[in-house]
């Protein structure tokens, strides 16, 4: 599919999952878990709704020719002769359980080799984050760029790591001048590319190409670095139990805490 027609879809289908979940975010019904799925965490009522209203829209539009999801796994037959859609319903599960305002639906579109196009929706405040391959990033239609901040003291981060890492990260030096941690990693990448923090930091292991394919797609259009946390290239398998630690943040910033982590 033409990733332009595929941001059409994605647009069409947003709001659909949007009124579904409405009165279900923040309530014991939308959280309750109704079984494990594909990626062994347990899947709650609000992501299988979600999940199933998209693949539904997928297979009519015949949008990819298979599509990933952490619930369902790997789906065939969603229709399209070619391409791979990589699929979070609702990314920030938690938040979306509790009635927390950020959490996304992410879908991102490779053709087999390279992603293509990124969709990211947050789905409490509509802010939609859009990239199509050589053409750059965009926020509700309107294009964005990472920060140009330069200095760590200066910076705002989203940093995942448990206690012991967080420390060692601590005394190697990294001083951001804020830090945090919102719950839907989709989300904060595309806050790397639009600027409103400078970068990323997931240490846990734990990310999958589900969570993660959409917004780093979009945040490296708008100019970010994004790679395993130590600068080396980061490559995720098409399997939602295989996690990867990654960091992604404007050039500078990119620079000096990739430094910081390959410190001994």
């Amino acid at each position: 599919m033409d990733p332009t027609e595929f941001l059409f879809v994605c647009d069409k289908v947003a709001p659909m999952v949007e009124e579904a979940l409405a009165p279900l975010i923040g309530t014991e019904y939308g959280a309750e878990e109704l079984c494990m799925g594909a990626d062994n965490t347990p899947t709650e009522r609000l992501d299988k709704i979600a999940e199933d209203i998209i693949l539904a829209v997928f297979r009519s539009r015949k949008v990819c020719r298979a599509l990933l999801s952490e619930e369902a796994g790997m789906v065939q037959d969603i229709g399209g002769e070619s391409g791979i859609a990589y699929l979070d319903p609702v990314d920030g599960s938690f938040n979306t359980g509790v009635g927390i305002p950020f959490y996304a639906l992410s879908i991102g579109l490779s053709d087999g080799e390279k992603m293509v196009a990124g969709y990211v929706r947050n789905l409490a405040n509509c802010e939609t984050f859009t990239a199509i391959r050589g053409k750059g990033a965009f926020l509700n239609g309107k294009p964005i760029r990472v920060s140009k901040k330069t200095e760590l003291n200066v910076s705002a981060m989203s940093i995942y790591a448990r206690a012991p890492e967080l420390i060692a990260l601590l005394d190697k030096g990294l001083r951001a001048r804020r830090g945090r941690k919102f719950g839907a990693s989709a989300l904060e990448l595309c806050y790397v590319a639009c600027g409103r923090i400078e970068g990323f930091l997931d240490l846990r292991n734990t990310l999958r190409i589900t969570d993660a394919a959409a917004g780093m797609f979009i945040c490296e259009e708008a100019g970010g670095i994004v790679t395993s946390p130590d600068g080396s290239p980061v490559s995720f398998p098409d399997d939602v139990c295989s996690g990867r630690k990654l960091l992604a943040a404007n050039p500078a910033i990119h620079k000096l805490v990739s430094d910081i982590v390959r410190l001994e």
